[in-house]
């Protein structure tokens, strides 16, 4: 990685001269500042202000970059992020990456097109006078965003981190799954129909793992003829329903209120009434979930609870006296259980 020092090499300039362009104080010609700034950009030079001292003390100003703000999960998180720096006495500006805006869910696997709008916010983000950042995604994955050697404390919010230095927190998938399917099998089901999103993805590998737990813990035997992998959209959840139901299942369990809102489409066509003939849970409790008929039984996400950790863990980096000690060797993953919501889509059977 290139230096401060090698930059004023490149620049015929002094090194003090550099800082004083990045930090907006440049005293110098508006020639120089451009060839400064220009040398910047085509090097990919990234201010280390921990290492080099550019900073005299904290400002008390974080910045949370989010990839879509858009995504139901992030105003909540947004919202509890804000609240709890306001009671440390923190700042915050946010950055909007619009990933679901500009390309759906299209650029999961885009690597170029992703670095083409994260590149440049991160560059703004090291180049203000902030003293640390939240990374905020709108799905949990595993998220390479931030070198091992990034020059500023940083979390990891709803996504998993895979630098020991930069802790994650995220929502306990598995334990809150396994409460669903138990609440289902206490209730009388024994052949309990998974609809999940895609299978490559974390949430629906972790609430399989759930449902599968479920299931041991109860003496069942898990049917992989009783798992269908969706999309995440209602018309997936109206499919997998189609293709379970001849299975013999007497209730779904929807890993997401939206697919379980396709569940619903289908039941009624066949007939069915939810909650007497057939159960269903579903996950997330979106706002839509109450509005259901019957109102859906499914599990609260802590989006509250996140939002205060992850600042409170920001926060406590930043008050240390080195941000930089005590690295662990594996990333710290903070799980944050759901809360189970009952309501009339589930019945003894």
């Amino acid at each position: 990685m290139v230096t401060l020092k090698e930059i004023a090499e490149i620049c015929n300039v002094s090194a003090t001269t550099v800082s004083n362009v990045i930090n907006g104080k440049a005293k110098t010609s508006e020639e120089t500042k451009n060839r400064i700034l220009t040398v910047i950009k085509e090097t990919g030079y990234k201010p280390n202000y921990m290492a080099q001292g550019l900073r005299a003390k904290r400002t008390k100003v974080i910045s949370i970059v989010a990839e879509d703000i858009a995504q139901f999960t992030c105003p909540a998180i947004i919202e509890s992020i804000m609240a709890q720096c306001e009671k440390r006495d923190y700042h915050v500006f946010v950055h909007n990456l619009r990933l679901y805006d500009r390309w759906s869910d299209t650029w999961y696997n885009q690597d170029k097109a992703y670095h083409s709008v994260l590149d440049p916010v991160l560059q703004d983000v090291l180049s203000a006078r902030v003293d640390g950042v939240i990374y905020l995604a709108g799905h949990t994955r595993i998220i390479n965003c931030f070198n091992d050697d990034f020059a500023m404390p940083a979390v990891m919010c709803y996504a998993f981190s895979n630098s020991p230095s930069i802790p994650s927190v995220v929502i306990a998938d598995e334990k809150s799954a396994c409460e669903v399917v138990t609440h289902l099998i206490k209730n009388g089901h024994k052949r309990i129909g998974f609809v999940g999103g895609r299978s490559e993805n974390i949430h629906t590998g972790q609430r399989l793992l759930g449902y599968q737990r479920a299931l041991f813990e109860n003496g069942l035997l898990f049917d992989p003829n009783l798992v269908y992998y969706g999309d995440w959209s209602r018309e997936s959840g109206y499919e997998g329903a189609k293709a379970l139901l001849p299975q013999g299942v007497t209730a779904f369990f929807g890993i997401s209120d939206k697919m379980s809102g396709g569940i619903y489409d289908y039941l009624m066509e066949c007939g069915l009434k939810i909650g007497e003939d057939i159960a269903v849970a579903g996950f997330d409790n979106e706002s839509i979930s109450e509005y259901f008929y019957p109102p859906l039984t499914t599990t609260a996400l802590p989006l509250t609870e996140i939002g205060r950790i992850s600042a409170d863990l920001l926060i406590d980096m930043l008050e240390q006296e080195d941000p930089t000690e005590n690295i662990p060797d594996e990333p710290q993953v903070i799980s944050v259980p759901c809360s189970m919501i009952f309501r009339k889509s589930v019945s003894k059977r």
